[in-house]
């Protein structure tokens, strides 16, 4: 890990051990070939899509990728107290997951408005689930507060969903996977688009396919009522939101971690943000197209790639990453009850 003023940064030489980590657990998720976007976007010949598949995993998720890491390197600080998280479901789950391989307890602190489907995936892993409000929690605070009891009042060890860097390393495994796997077949790089929150997706995957494909276009896709990446580029620094709204439940942070922004800023030269509806047709078309059930924060860089926001003029592959599939049946039927993306053709 490298430094930066007083923080320790992640590497890609961090990103390489956790992948040993990472191949104890689980396989790689799929990377498959969207012939459907090719075909839509009306590239060239040669040119070619490809979806990294997060919903495989066993939580549903990316999230169980740096969950296994930060729970790997915290064992001996553990012992036998037990892991504090906050999360709006999805790393929940994965910190569950990584709590039952490790045979350590956890207690998750989620909104109470969160899809039944990942309170049922982490409590199947044996984690402990307390709830909030986060209607209200940029007002009250109670979400930091209540994860922050826990972790004072219990002993617990207090992991953040993206704000480490063992979490983005673990998370960066997911790139390395895309690097072998088209490295294996020739392939080059032009475009890699993937979701921003807080940032520990794309700083571990930024680190990996810019190791891999130095010439690749990175670019961060975030809804537009939760854009602080994006502004937070164009001012140059961190930028924090009052209160960021959309669908995509999972893209909800405040702001950017203080240890995925230097790594965002150096390598992610462009952020482009969705409206709801844009993601929601982003839905839908993964349904029809490809038979996936995905969550609206799991089809947000599809969305980009489908409503021409991203100029994919140039030579080389394009890959989107599908973060997650943690929708319940009942929003997912009326969220994709819109009308289909006129897609306008790439390059």
């Amino acid at each position: 890990m490298s430094t930066s003023s007083t923080l320790t940064i992640p590497t890609i030489n961090d990103v390489r051990q956790a992948e040993s980590v990472i191949r104890q657990h689980i396989s790689p998720a799929p990377l498959i070939r969207s012939y459907a976007l090719e075909q839509a976007l009306g590239l060239s010949n040669g040119r070619r899509i490809w979806l990294k598949d997060y919903g495989w995993t066993p939580v549903g998720s990316f999230k169980l990728l740096g969950a296994l890491n930060w729970m790997a390197h915290h064992l001996e600080r553990i012992g036998s107290k037990p892991v504090a998280a906050h999360s709006s479901g999805n790393f929940a789950s994965g910190i569950s997951f990584a709590g039952s391989r490790y045979g350590r307890r956890v207690i998750v602190v989620m909104p109470e408005s969160a899809p039944k489907v990942k309170f049922e995936r982490t409590r199947s892993f044996g984690a402990e689930v307390r709830t909030y409000d986060i209607a209200t929690d940029h007002l009250t605070g109670i979400r930091d507060k209540l994860t922050r009891e826990i972790a004072e009042g219990e002993g617990a060890i207090q992991a953040s969903p993206y704000d480490d860097p063992h979490v983005i390393a673990g998370n960066g495994v997911g790139g390395l996977e895309i690097a072998h796997v088209l490295k294996a077949h020739g392939r080059t790089v032009s475009h890699f688009l993937c979701q921003v929150s807080g940032g520990g997706l794309m700083a571990g995957h930024a680190l990996a396919i810019a190791d891999g494909f130095p010439s690749a276009k990175l670019i961060g896709v975030e809804p537009s009522g939760a854009d602080d990446f994006r502004q937070s580029l164009a001012a140059r620094e961190r930028v924090r939101l009052e209160k960021p709204t959309s669908i995509c439940d999972g893209l909800l942070s405040y702001d950017v971690g203080q240890y995925n922004w230097p790594i965002l800023q150096k390598l992610v030269e462009q952020s482009v943000s969705m409206d709801d509806l844009a993601t929601r047709r982003a839905m839908r078309w993964l349904y029809e197209q490809h038979g996936m059930r995905t969550e609206p924060s799991g089809a947000i860089a599809t969305a980009a790639l489908l409503s021409g926001e991203v100029d994919l003029s140039g030579e080389g592959d394009i890959i989107v990453v599908v973060s997650g599939r943690n929708v319940d049946e009942g929003p997912f039927q009326n969220w994709i009850q819109v009308e289909p993306e006129k897609i306008k053709p790439g390059r």
